[in-house]
């Protein structure tokens, strides 16, 4: 998938904001269509309430992908993964950032501001929505996740 194609949502915390907006002003002068979600909820929103909300615009295919950070991506990988349909996963190097998509046809990718410095996130960013999946031999796998996904949402 180019980088020109894809439709990104993005959000954070407040341990991540200077993060998300490096990385936002690296995808508009990439020509990516990203969209900063900075969803505020009630007030003053924390991670669960910003992740879930991004997810959410995922599941309703509003966006392509979705980018979530926080303070190490762990907790925006946890509550990204509780809506039906995304698939998220923390990373904080290029090789995991394209399996993440390549092997396991993740649509969110999850970062920690105090794990990795802005260039590394551009990095990863960029690996991460230049790879497609691959299919092959993570093909079942995926749709075993999907299936038990299915199951625990539907029983």
């Amino acid at each position: 998938m180019s980088l020109r194609n894809v439709k990104v949502a993005i959000d954070c915390d407040d341990a991540a904001r200077e993060l998300k907006g490096i990385i936002v002003g690296y995808l508009k002068e990439q020509g990516v269509d990203v969209t900063d979600l900075d969803y505020q909820g009630e007030g003053d929103a924390l991670y669960p309430e910003i992740g879930y909300h991004l997810a959410e615009q995922i599941r309703n295919r509003r966006f392509d992908r979705g980018i979530l950070l926080c303070g190490t991506g762990l907790g925006m990988a946890m509550i990204a993964n509780k809506v039906e349909g995304v698939f998220a996963g923390t990373c904080h190097d290029v090789f995991s950032a394209e399996r993440l998509k390549k092997s396991n046809d993740a649509n969110v990718l999850t970062m920690g501001s105090r794990v990795i410095g802005p260039e590394l996130a551009k990095m990863i960013v960029k690996a991460w929505l230049d790879s497609d999946f691959q299919g092959g031999g993570s093909q079942p796998k995926v749709e075993q996740m999907r299936a038990l996904e299915r199951k625990s949402f539907h029983g």
